[in-house]
């Protein structure tokens, strides 16, 4: 996957964009197809989030990489406000969510909750931002990667 210090700049806008490492790489190509999947132990089939080498469950080193559903719900939200890096400023406050997938809740993503794939990071009105609020995957190209971002079920 990749963490903040792994992260770098997409060319152009100053936004952050993730840099795929060798166990992360598959969750990018699938988010390129527009498809969410979670690396599962290919031993004891259980789904590990971030991806790993290693089932932290039967030690098995045999992975694959299931679809999800793509639906969740928040489980927990912030709204970062400024001093931001300065390409975040401009959008600044907007919210950062937590979301727990439906179809492997012990897995939780994070990610933006928008008002449309491309739309900017503050679209979404924070009195709509609740804990529970079902949410749907969407893909959006930041810097040349897809990346996923959340819409609420019902608008």
């Amino acid at each position: 996957m990749s963490t903040a210090s792994t992260s770098s700049a997409a060319p152009g806008d100053g936004l952050l964009r993730p840099v795929p490492d060798e166990d992360g790489a598959p969750f990018w190509e699938y988010a390129a197809r527009g498809e969410l999947r979670v690396q599962a132990c290919g031993s004891c089939d259980r789904l590990r989030f971030p991806p790993r080498p290693c089932c932290p469950h039967c030690r098995s080193f045999d992975s694959t990489w299931r679809r999800m559903n793509g639906r969740g719900r928040i489980w927990s939200w912030v709204r970062p406000h400024p001093p931001l890096l300065p390409a975040y400023a401009a959008q600044a406050p907007y919210n950062v969510v937590l979301v727990e997938l439906a179809d492997a809740p012990h897995i939780r993503l994070a990610g933006n909750l928008v008002a449309a794939p491309d739309a900017p990071l503050d679209s979404v009105d924070p009195a709509r931002l609740r804990i529970g609020a079902r949410v749907q995957v969407a893909f959006t190209e930041v810097g040349g990667m897809a990346v996923p971002r959340w819409l609420l079920e019902r608008p």
